[in-house]
């Protein structure tokens, strides 16, 4: 028999990486549903890992907001299917909520660097947990029917909590993330 050596084809399609940011989103919000799931519970707060890595997708790849949209909703689900609330259905609303205020932070036209620190995944990611988190708990609130001091004093600390954590959070794994990328997020964001 003969052992013919396959020749391998490259094919140019002008298009490489068009999709790159749905892949990067779906690896990220898939890491964000694993943390959630095996994170212990800290004084019964429970981390919303997705959260964190939904916006770190939109600042890495200035998503606009119909894309950050599509990424709430997909991360609405995810938080429906490993929820530890007893109200997971308002994940299907605050987290496309906390989506679009990320890409509608991230867009804005301001130069928001410290020196050489690029502040958009901490600004990201600290107003689109508390517009997710303030979404969620009054939802809850409303829907629930739970008393105004349960709302002030139980659920509004733990979203102040989870926000000012998904600031860091984003802003640490944004220089990391963005090297394993090879920088191909920035030059996407100068194009």
């Amino acid at each position: 028999m003969e052992n013919k050596e396959r020749k391998l084809v490259d094919v140019t399609t002008g298009q490489e990486g068009r999709f790159r940011w749905a892949a990067v989103s779906a690896m990220l919000l898939a890491i964000g549903a694993i943390l959630r799931l095996v994170s212990p519970s800290i004084a019964g707060i429970s981390p919303n890992w997705i959260i964190s890595m939904y916006c770190l997708a939109i600042v890495l790849f200035r998503l606009p907001p119909s894309r950050a949209l599509g990424i709430g909703l997909v991360a609405g689900a995810l938080c429906l299917a490993t929820s530890k609330s007893m109200f997971p259905y308002g994940n299907l609303i605050s987290e496309p909520v906390g989506a679009l205020v990320c890409a509608l932070i991230v867009g804005l036209p301001f130069r928001m660097k410290l020196g050489k620190l690029d502040l958009r995944p901490a600004l990201g990611a600290l107003f689109g947990t508390l517009a997710s988190g303030l979404t969620f708990t009054t939802l809850a609130k409303l829907i629930l029917g739970l008393p105004l001091n349960v709302y002030l004093y139980g659920m509004l600390p733990v979203v102040v909590t989870m926000s000012v954590a998904n600031t860091v959070v984003a802003q640490l794994l944004y220089y990391p993330v963005t090297a394993l990328l090879g920088g191909f997020a920035a030059k996407q964001k100068e194009n």
